[in-house]
């Protein structure tokens, strides 16, 4: 490992067992000011940055009492929630496991099989005012592939989200390049106030991800 200009910039030697690619993620992490601050501010991801950065736009954390986390793995997301609004109950769900997070009930069972929606309503106690998604299918490397298995995960926590979101909620998912689709945006139109796409600035520039920010969910009536 080397640094240059003055230390600013970490260099990974390639090692005999580590792939070249490997050696750029870890080269890349090294250097990634939001992977640094994550650490020092406690943080399990950077991707807390991207909640805390939508937050800070669309201001969605504010006010509210029930949160679910879809996809909560590895505990960034539910670790802002429980910053910003501590008095807030949390319920997360994730086929991988979780270390335990205060005041936050975490469920490992995948949120596609039929008991997973009851359950996190189970776990949290009531109907939330805010459903929050980082899911994302796991790559097959087919782009197009990948899209449309993500898409389906955005919708499905879109429709759990109709059922059990409060007048008022919001719903805030992870999709990729373009965004949700024209039809699944008409879907969140019919039931949310707005609807908006947003890339924040802890997305790294060469990754595909956007986020949808639906708030000001109309109720069931609007089906």
């Amino acid at each position: 490992m080397s640094r240059d200009g003055g230390g600013l910039h970490t260099r990974v030697k390639t090692a005999r067992k580590r792939s070249a690619q490997s050696t750029r993620w870890l080269e890349r992490q090294l250097n990634d000011p939001y992977v640094r601050r994550a650490k020092a501010e406690g943080y399990r991801s950077r991707a807390a940055y991207k909640l805390i950065e939508l937050d800070e736009r669309f201001g969605f954390l504010k006010g509210a009492k029930r949160i679910v986390d879809l996809g909560i793995a590895p505990g960034g997301w539910s670790q802002v929630v429980r910053r910003k609004v501590p008095k807030a109950a949390v319920a997360g769900i994730d086929l991988l496991p979780v270390d335990p997070i205060d005041g936050v009930a975490i469920l490992q069972m995948d949120f596609m099989a039929d008991a997973a929606p009851a359950a996190l309503m189970e776990a949290l106690g009531g109907a939330p005012d805010l459903v929050l998604s980082d899911m994302a299918a796991n790559t097959v490397g087919h782009a197009q592939t990948d899209a449309l298995r993500t898409m389906a995960l955005v919708e499905t926590g879109l429709a759990f989200a109709v059922d059990v979101l409060v007048p008022g909620g919001a719903y805030v998912a992870k999709v990729f390049a373009g965004g949700a689709d024209a039809q699944l945006v008409a879907e969140m139109k019919r039931n949310f106030a707005t609807v908006k796409h947003a890339k924040p600035p802890a997305s790294r520039k060469g990754s595909s991800e956007w986020y949808v920010v639906a708030q000001g969910f109309k109720g069931r009536s609007a089906e």
